[in-house]
């Protein structure tokens, strides 16, 4: 007898301790229901333009905007109810009914239907796994169970709304009804509340933008048929919506795609990648969707015009220089095109400028008081001596030489001898230290460079060039760009924002123009740095919108002269090897650069700056963008004044002077010329033999006085 009873005992421990081991292995490392609610669905941030038009949504692989129950009318979770689990607010997590009519849908009918209720789809989507075991259906019972006794009948229909997946990337109804209808969730008609109800049980098969549409229409008709049987909806509300046509937004691709990208490599290295791709981000940039729509069709129409000159790609950036915004960004001519490196963003690549560069070498100069527009400097063959280099005896674009030219018409017509002059005026060392304040990141070290580096010898990128050219436009203080308006987080809280000013005029020109929650808002210049003098900058805009003064290299009616708007600076560079073609240009409201090239930097074959290349692209570009302001030409500061010239000269004319054909132009005080003065005659040379002339530089790159 007590031999049977421990037989007993062994077999009720062997039981225990199985059944045990069992419930451990079903339920080790079970997931705690209140995950649904601390560890709420990860939400995407939103891009949207400066009108509040989306552009781009960040996620981690699912696109997802949480809401809340109460902001929803009744028939669009009752849609989902009788879709899904018509017996949601009377079981306790399951439904046995529920499994019945499965079963029998299945099996009898040939209607495949789930027998699981939104509490158990909530469950496994959320907390588990999609894999059809045992273990996993346990698991999934006895969770469901515990998030009913932990939260309200309301807020499991809410974490469902916003967990369950309706196909390709759109989590959650309301990313669902902007995904498939262009609104709210809070918008949806009964019709296409049915329509995204049937979704989720097979969202490919019942997708709209699937192979068989016709499939996922059937099933909204049904769902239909079950609000109606459940008294979700009356019989009038039945005949309207059954009947109601769906107008779906077809599925569209990234939106200003280089920007976009950009703005979130911002985002990241300000917030981390997590909160960008899950914090639920609400993101106005600067960007002009409609502007930057057209730069990309200029930049593929244009650069389209130009394979037989080798030109496979161009590059757009449209900025405001008096705040720093960034308008329009066209990294490549096609961003998807793979195979030609399009998604690489040539405005943020390094590049050689060309002549684009001399603007900051001159206007430096003009800012020492080194030199004036009316200083003669001989463009003739010339050679740079430095120390332990070979001597650099650049020549012109055109292979030609022009004789004395004032500083208007050598920088207007781009002669080179004349800006490597400049250079030795200012030193090497002094331009490379000076180019940083105008916001030239990548000039380093000055013994990296030589003469060559104001023809466009150094690299930078399009961004930093337009950062310079806004200290012209800015009458010689920088502001850096930047796209970001504002970024509010999913709570409502405001992260950053730009200073903003509320107005009630709607007629203001669109690019100065801001609209958040459908306020309208106009942008306060930012901080600035004031790098050079108000007269300097004024002086090198007024040299370069100066049509005259660069006919001689571009002709009166080359692209460079914008239709109504004369008052526009504009200059161009092309690198000698010609695997670099530039124009930028601005007035006080608007600057447009632009490039074109080949991302493998092999040489174009024929690009002339004003006639081809970059330059119709700008002056489209920057029509376009011009196009409802009026002209703004540049204000004279007080510090700079005029005098008539003598054309050849260069010097002050006189009543009187023989010889003098006098013009107009702009000084800096205290610089307009006398009779004879030493700022107007050519630097010093050294003449070692009767072949071009040589000026030596020290070691800093300025030129020694002979």
């Amino acid at each position: 007898m007590r031999n049977f009873k421990i037989k007993e005992h062994w077999k009720l421990f062997l039981i225990l301790s199985c059944s045990l081991a069992l419930l451990l292995y079903i339920f080790w490392g079970l997931p705690n229901p209140l995950r649904l609610s601390t560890n709420p669905a990860p939400a995407s941030t939103k891009l949207l333009d400066r009108h509040g038009k989306p552009i781009y949504e960040i996620f981690v692989t699912q696109r997802r905007t949480p809401i809340e129950l109460k902001t929803l009318p009744k028939h669009v979770w009752q849609a989902t109810l009788a879709a899904e689990d018509r017996d949601f607010y009377s079981h306790s997590g399951f439904s046995i009914r529920g499994i019945a009519r499965a079963f029998l849908n299945t099996f009898f009918k040939n209607n495949v239907q789930g027998g699981s209720t939104i509490t158990q789809q909530l469950v496994k989507k959320a907390l588990l796994t999609d894999e059809r075991t045992v273990k996993r259906k346990a698991r999934e019972l006895v969770l469901s169970i515990a998030v009913e006794m932990l939260y309200s009948k309301d807020k499991i229909l809410e974490f469902y709304l916003n967990e369950i997946p309706y196909g390709g990337t759109a989590y959650g109804i309301e990313s669902a009804a902007k995904t498939y209808f262009g609104k709210s969730a809070a918008n949806l008609t009964i019709a296409q509340s049915a329509m995204l109800a049937a979704l989720p049980q097979a969202p490919t098969l019942y997708s709209p933008f699937g192979a068989r549409p016709e499939l996922g229409r059937e099933r909204q008709q049904h769902i239909l048929k079950l609000m109606l049987d459940d008294k979700f909806i009356s019989s009038e509300e039945y005949e309207t919506a059954k009947n109601e046509a769906l107008t779906l937004i077809l599925p569209s691709s990234i939106q200003a795609p280089h920007f976009s990208l950009w703005v979130k490599n911002i985002l990241v290295q300000k917030y981390g990648l997590e909160t960008v791709e899950q914090g639920g981000l609400t993101v106005t940039t600067s960007l002009d969707l409609d502007l930057q729509q057209f730069a990309e069709s200029a930049v593929a129409t244009e650069v389209g015009k130009l394979k037989k000159e080798h030109v496979g790609n161009g590059a757009v950036l449209a900025t405001d220089p008096k705040t720093g915004e960034i308008f329009a960004m066209v990294g490549s001519k096609d961003y998807f095109n793979t195979e030609a490196d399009g998604n690489v963003n040539v405005t943020l690549a390094l590049r050689q400028p060309g002549s684009a560069i001399k603007p900051i070498n001159y206007a430096l100069a003009l800012d020492h008081k080194l030199i004036t527009a009316s200083t003669v400097l001989a463009d003739k063959p010339t050679c740079f001596a430095i120390p332990d280099q070979p001597n650099y005896c650049p020549s012109n674009y055109d292979n030609a030489w022009h004789g004395p030219t004032q500083v208007r018409f050598a920088l207007g017509n781009s002669f080179n001898i004349p800006a490597v002059k400049v250079l030795a005026l200012n030193g090497l060392e002094n331009f490379v230290a000076s180019s940083s304040a105008f916001g030239i990141t990548t000039f380093k070290d000055a013994k990296n460079y030589g003469p060559s580096l104001t023809l466009g010898g150094g690299e930078v990128t399009m961004l930093d060039l337009s950062t310079a050219y806004g200290v012209l436009a800015n009458l010689g203080q920088r502001v850096n760009l930047s796209p970001i308006i504002r970024v509010v987080d999913k709570s409502g809280k405001v992260l950053e924002s730009m200073k903003l000013r509320p107005i009630d005029d709607k007629s203001i020109n669109p690019l100065d123009t801001i609209v958040i929650d459908q306020k309208i808002y106009t942008p306060i210049a930012p901080s600035n740095t004031r790098v050079i003098s108000t007269g300097a900058a004024y002086i090198i805009s007024h040299l370069l919108l100066d049509n005259g003064a660069r006919s001689a290299a571009f002709g009166p009616s080359s692209y460079l002269v914008v239709k109504n708007h004369p008052e526009v600076s504009v200059k161009t560079g092309t690198t000698n090897d010609k695997r670099d073609n530039w124009t930028i240009g601005y007035n006080p409201d608007v600057l447009v650069a632009v490039w074109v090239g080949n991302n493998n930097n092999s040489p174009m074959s024929n690009v002339a700056s004003g006639v081809t290349g970059a330059s119709p692209i700008w002056n489209k570009v920057v029509s376009k963008a011009l196009e409802k302001y009026p002209q703004h030409w540049p204000i004279q500061p007080p510090d700079v004044v005029g005098s008539l010239v003598c054309s050849v000269s260069g010097l002050k004319a006189v009543d009187g002077m023989q010889d003098c054909t006098p013009r107009y132009e702009y000084f800096l005080k205290g610089t307009v010329p006398p009779l004879q003065g030493d700022l107007h005659r050519d630097i010093a040379i050294f003449k070692p033999n009767g072949e071009a002339n040589l000026i030596r530089l020290d070691r800093h790159g300025k030129a020694i006085k002979n």
